[in-house]
């Protein structure tokens, strides 16, 4: 039996609503390594550049548009991007509009659950998905590491991470703020891999298991796979 809130979606929607603009402070400390990773993951896209068609990239879980959105949107080594950027919590979403008002016309943003999109198969040459998986139940993670594998163009690449423990409903209140409540899910690093090798057609390039703070108790995995080319 799951031991998934019912209404796990609604509370973390309504907790990301209430703690946006701390949540945004907070993680600020870890853009770093974000854009070291999406670094690594633009290296591995073909090049372009205007008047190429962008390139298309889903971030799943933009937050507030920083530090991938906008990075994208800025052209980054004369690539040029399209981004679809979806967040659960609106008041991120509407952030993101606001911060990135001048970039309307390379942002699509998509409020809503992510285990709800649909788009037809190749649609992406990139996918962006971090500390935002996390969030799903592992059941949910399988099937979304499904989707991600169809949504990829040939050669598509995507980066992801995942929690690096086994953990089936990790729970905190008052997370950040009075009003932070939050959910956390995870097949453990090695489970993980096996469940991205075994029938997705995705070949994993990068695999790496980092711990974010010195002392901290929670490591992640941080994945980068690239479909088939043909």
């Amino acid at each position: 039996m799951s031991s998934n809130p019912p209404d796990l979606k609604a509370r973390l929607k309504a907790s990301y609503d209430a703690i946006a603009p701390a949540y945004n402070a907070w993680s600020s400390v870890h853009n770093s390594l974000r854009l070291r990773y999406l670094s690594k993951l633009l290296a591995l896209l073909p090049p372009n550049d205007s008047p190429s068609p962008p390139l298309a990239v889903l971030e799943l879980g933009c937050g507030a548009g920083t530090p991938v959105t906008e990075t994208l949107v800025a052209s980054p080594g004369g690539q040029s991007f399209h981004v679809t950027a979806n967040d659960l919590s609106s008041t991120q979403i509407a952030l993101g509009q606001a911060h990135l008002a001048s970039h309307a016309d390379r942002v699509t943003w998509l409020q809503g659950d992510m285990m709800t999109l649909e788009f037809a198969d190749g649609s992406f040459d990139a996918i962006v998905a971090l500390y935002s998986v996390i969030h799903l139940p592992r059941e949910e993670q399988d099937v979304l590491i499904g989707r991600i594998a169809k949504w990829l163009k040939p050669g598509g690449v995507v980066l992801v991470n995942f929690a690096a423990e086994d953990m089936e409903a990790a729970i905190l209140e008052k997370w950040l703020a009075e009003e932070g409540w939050m959910f956390w899910s995870g097949w453990g690093a090695e489970a993980t891999l096996e469940k991205i090798r075994g029938g997705t057609g995705l070949e994993v390039v990068v695999e790496d298991v980092i711990k974010e703070e010195e002392g901290a108790d929670a490591a992640f995995l941080w994945v980068i796979a690239k479909a088939p080319a043909v």
